[in-house]
């Protein structure tokens, strides 16, 4: 069983930032990580993944709502993963929580190697 675990969520203002962390348990040079988003009262959404590619820093792709405000990215050395968000907007509340592997954008097909999640709220 992997372990991931998230940090970094918190609560901010209209246009300000964070950024998440996912440390996990496994070597993240050779697997592909993924990002997810749970808003209150509505099902989870697929928001970035990070797949392996010719160069160092992968292949990454965002749902449209945060492309251009969300960076994707991972640190080998140190087993982690993060998304740096930036100009939040209330709209982007919810719970945030990473994927091991690359299974499309259909949130449903991460039920499993996930972590418990990290609260973000962006409220004025």
């Amino acid at each position: 069983e992997v372990r991931l675990v998230e940090s970094g969520g918190g609560t901010v203002q209209p246009g300000e930032s964070l950024r998440l962390s996912c440390e996990v348990d496994f070597n993240l040079s050779t697997t592909d990580m993924t990002w997810l988003r749970q808003a209150p009262g509505k099902g989870p959404e697929w928001v970035s993944s990070i797949k392996l590619g010719p160069y160092s820093t992968g292949i990454s792709y965002y749902t449209g709502s945060v492309k251009g405000r969300f960076t994707i990215s991972r640190d080998i050395a140190k087993n982690t993963l993060y998304l740096q968000m930036d100009d939040l907007q209330p709209e982007d509340t919810a719970l945030y929580f990473c994927a091991r592997g690359y299974r499309g954008s259909d949130p449903t097909f991460y039920t499993s190697d996930r972590g418990q999640g990290t609260q973000v709220t962006v409220s004025a």
